[in-house]
């Protein structure tokens, strides 16, 4: 989605300066190229060497060092972002203010402009700061953050400026066409826990990174998106609804309690087949040997299935081998419109990486995907499920 689109990072004069390494080298792992822009309070806190080495890009300070500058790199860019966001920066935006390198940048830049807010919580809530990020909200500037968490002066509040991967979100999302905007998904990701007694539990090695991958790329389309989430610890997406669910009987029931209104239901959670038929109230002593007694836990797919009214639905089938056919069958046999199947066995495929190479299957035919990230597998299959649901409304 970033790939060979320009950027025009502004950098400020906050502690939350130093991510802005974190956040360009991922930038440009997507793609992008990255232009800094940074003003003389910044180097406070980030060096303009280390910004240059991060983009490989020249990073401008001086407005008059290059002339025109303040000109041709906001002509060139497709995005500009303002990370961290100062409430001086946002001022002079929103006043039109244009005294240095970067301001003279924004007020020439014509096209969408995101601001992550960095700055102490009292300085956030202060009536003047309120009007000016409403007065560019007005002209239509993306706001994103901030956080409420500890802040660099050592005070707890809102301040902290949101975190890379929602800014990156934020960012991708400016990009992304929005056919999704009628649709409201369910997305299920990651494991389930079943319980042996309160310490000890079966699993699976799931870390939902397909599911968020899901979840994230809906949201950017436009989706009004619910995340049913096993144990995990990946960073939630923004804009999401976001439910915790640790065992598969919790998730089922989260299921069923957003159904309702749900148009798509998207089942990536690697929910536990088997859970053991008795759960001892206390943690069981080590004396010799134990017999583990299992019982089938409930099919969340079978059960939504047998509703009168049920969503558009997709299923996963991860398997150790090029079993295709049991995906098939699964297909047939849950009534569902669309499953996933993916050779966990695969180098770069399966469970806690950050590729995937899958099978995409419906009723009339079948997509094999090469070897790529998930996010661009979620994006293949909200294609796939965006081209079936046109053909049923027609």
């Amino acid at each position: 989605m970033l790939k060979n689109k320009s950027l025009l990072l502004g950098v400020t004069g906050s502690a939350a300066a130093y991510k802005t390494i974190d956040l360009i080298r991922r930038l440009t792992e997507k793609g992008a190229s990255v232009t800094v822009v940074m003003t003389d309070a910044a180097k406070y806190f980030v060096t303009p060497l280390s910004l240059e080495i991060a983009s490989r890009n020249k990073v401008y300070t001086d407005l008059f060092s290059h002339p025109m500058s303040h000109i041709e790199l906001p002509a060139r860019s497709d995005i500009m972002v303002i990370a961290p966001a100062t409430a001086n920066i946002i001022a002079k935006f929103a006043l039109g203010i244009s005294d240095d390198m970067l301001s003279t940048c924004l007020l020439s830049f014509s096209g969408k402009t995101i601001i992550a807010p960095s700055m102490n919580w009292r300085m956030y809530e202060n009536p003047s700061m309120q009007n000016n990020l409403k007065t560019l909200k007005d002209r239509g500037v993306v706001q994103i953050g901030p956080e409420t968490g500890n802040l660099a002066c050592g005070e707890e509040g809102i301040g902290r400026m949101s975190d890379v991967p929602d800014i990156i979100q934020a960012i991708e999302s400016q990009f992304a066409e929005k056919d999704l905007l009628n649709e409201r998904i369910i997305v299920t990701a990651g494991p389930t826990r079943e319980y042996i007694d309160p310490v000890r539990f079966l699993s699976n090695r799931s870390s939902g990174k397909m599911g968020y991958a899901i979840a994230k790329a809906a949201v950017k389309r436009g989706a009004e998106v619910t995340l049913v989430s096993g144990p995990s610890s990946l960073h939630k997406p923004r804009g999401i609804k976001f439910i915790s669910a640790d065992t598969s009987l919790e998730m089922l029931n989260a299921v069923l309690a957003e159904l309702p209104s749900a148009t798509v239901l998207i089942m990536s959670a690697a929910v536990s087949d088997f859970m053991p038929a008795e759960k001892s109230e206390v943690k069981i002593g080590k004396s010799g040997e134990l017999i583990l007694q299992l019982k089938p836990t409930l099919d969340i797919l079978h059960e939504v299935g047998k509703l009168g009214q049920r969503p558009f639905m997709i299923g996963f089938a991860a398997e150790t081998g090029s079993n295709v056919g049991n995906a098939k069958k699964k297909l047939a046999e849950k009534n569902l419109n669309m499953i996933v199947f993916n050779d966990i066995t695969e180098e770069g495929s399966g469970f806690d990486t950050e590729t995937n190479k899958v099978i995409i299957i419906d009723n009339k035919k079948e997509m094999e995907l090469p070897l790529l990230t998930k996010d661009e597998v979620a994006d293949a299959l909200l294609d796939r499920m965006a081209e079936i649901k046109s053909k049923i409304k027609t």
